[in-house]
């Protein structure tokens, strides 16, 4: 076979490391300000080689199991298609509120060491609850809020009883917050144009028990005095679930700008500082620059980078088409589509955080259950080229572009179909991984344009080219347009192929 002559290997791995910090600081050396949480390195190499985490919007909510996980917002407000399912089937908002919905919540289906083996299969390395979404039900056990899954509802700690069963896998722990949303940010005086409005979950509304001066139905509903809540909800509960459970990794919803600088630092230093104590690395990830970059990890919301990431970042997708939480007639994702977005996130430098939409009595539906084991089936054959792996000089290559990022583009990013063409790369020490996302056909050559010399940004030498999964021989041979490869005659998987380039 042919080889370029006389070249020499370059190792090409992206950079993927945060601020520097120094190696040992004292417990407790994180003071409240955004100088000092600075020093903290936003990504440890745990998280940069973790690649794939599972999560799950589960909760009262998932009991209507109708429109999506806002059903306890939109059921407040007339006209909407939620309001209009809710008086139809439970009543008048007024007399069956949200919180009615608590007692039918019983998880009784609920296995944790079931779902810990599911996560794992699956080839997660880190999992976890969306602790508390904007709905004010803590899926923890809580002293700060009566409503919590411990004293109501499942009366089960799910977040307890779920990291003690990740932990004896040697899995991460996440716990994810929405909670920011929960405070009613006005009252009756401001009308639904109100920015306001639009930052509270609950809407204000004297009929309802939104707006209850019952002091339990307050917790619940966020109808508290701010300062009140900032400080014996909003922070009480972070602080709970730091000290019960240690999360390797928290993560923000939105509406965390509106979240005074005082407290997000408080927090913030207060989870450092409870890690520092224990040894542990952790990550605290944001969205939308709620957080400052410099010692956090940035998430996109049902999206993703069209380029190599300068630091790793992550995104949050969910199993679904449509809505995060359970509902009957949830559409959901082959597993190739699912796999695919996780390959083409990785050779961008990022981490895919999967949410999948459990049911109100603990069982997570089979058609869930199947493209989890697809993706942990194809990582356990595969995952060389995914685990502990770095961006190349170029992601990849292939007719199939992805949208600018985030939340606003994500009907465009359901569209995506990647094929045969596209080509994503990584690579882990000595080795180029090229990952096919589509067969071309038996006997057929490809070109990987990226290691065509006027490309490389530094010139390296193959030295063997090899199809994994594949007894067959490989043809291939190193051209000035590229590295050219001829295709057995069988495919060895039907999702992705890896084709394992080493170098010297």
């Amino acid at each position: 076979m042919n080889k370029y002559a006389g070249l020499i290997f370059f190792v090409l791995i992206a950079s993927c490391a945060g601020p520097d910090k120094p190696e040992v600081r004292e417990a407790g050396a994180y003071e409240a300000d955004w100088e000092s949480l600075s020093n903290h390195k936003a990504s440890p190499q745990w998280f940069q080689d973790a690649k794939l985490g599972i999560y799950f919007h589960w909760g009262v909510y998932s009991v209507p199991a109708y429109g999506s996980e806002w059903y306890p917002r939109f059921m407040h407000l007339e006209g909407h298609d939620i309001y209009k399912h809710h008086l139809e089937t439970y009543g008048h908002p007024s007399e069956f509120g949200y919180h009615d919905f608590v007692p039918l919540f019983k998880a009784e289906h609920f296995d944790a060491a079931e779902w810990a083996d599911l996560f794992q299969k699956a080839g997660a390395r880190f999992a976890g609850p969306v602790a508390e979404h904007h709905d004010g039900f803590a899926m923890w056990d809580s002293k700060a809020t009566p409503w919590n899954a411990a004293d109501m509802g499942p009366k089960k700690d799910i977040t307890g009883l779920l990291a003690a069963e990740l932990r004896k896998r040697d899995m991460k722990l996440i716990t994810t917050f929405h909670h920011s949303k929960q405070l009613q940010r006005y009252d009756s005086i401001a009308s639904e144009g109100h920015e306001a409005y639009q930052w509270s979950h609950f809407p204000w509304n004297l009929e309802m028990p939104t707006s209850s001066d019952d002091p339990k139905l307050q917790k619940l509903y966020g109808n508290i005095p701010e300062d009140q809540w900032l400080e014996e909800i909003w922070y009480a509960k972070l602080v709970e679930v730091i000290d019960q459970y240690q999360p390797d990794i928290i993560w923000f919803d939105y509406v965390l700008d509106k979240i005074p600088d005082e407290y997000r630092q408080k927090f913030s230093a207060y989870y450092l500082n409870e890690a520092e104590k224990l040894d542990k690395e952790v990550v605290i990830v944001r969205k939308q620059d709620d957080l400052p970059i410099n010692y956090t990890v940035d998430d996109l919301e049902k999206s993703r980078k069209n380029v190599i990431g300068e630091e790793p970042w992550m995104t949050d997708e969910t199993i679904s088409k449509g809505s995060w939480c359970y509902t009957e007639d949830l559409d959901i994702k082959t597993s190739t589509d699912v796999l695919h977005v996780l390959i083409d996130i990785v050779s961008k430098n990022g981490v895919l955080l999967l949410n999948v939409s459990p049911m109100a009595n603990g069982s997570i539906p089979d058609n869930q259950k199947q493209v989890l084991i697809d993706m942990g089936a194809w990582l356990d054959a595969y995952g060389e080229a995914i685990y502990s792996t770095r961006p190349w000089y170029t992601f990849g290559e292939g007719p199939t572009k992805e949208p600018e990022g985030h939340f606003k583009n994500h009907q465009e990013f359901l569209k995506i179909k990647y094929s045969s063409k596209d080509v994503r790369y990584t690579t882990k020490d000595d080795v180029i991984y090229a990952t096919l996302l589509g067969w071309p056909g038996a006997g057929e050559e490809i070109l990987l344009t990226a290691f065509a010399a006027e490309n490389l940004p530094h010139p390296l030498e193959v030295s063997s080219v090899e199809l994994l999964g594949s007894n067959e021989s490989l043809g291939w041979e190193v051209r000035e347009e590229g590295l050219s490869l001829l295709l057995p005659q069988e495919a060895p998987d039907e999702m992705a192929f890896v084709f394992s380039i080493k170098t010297r």
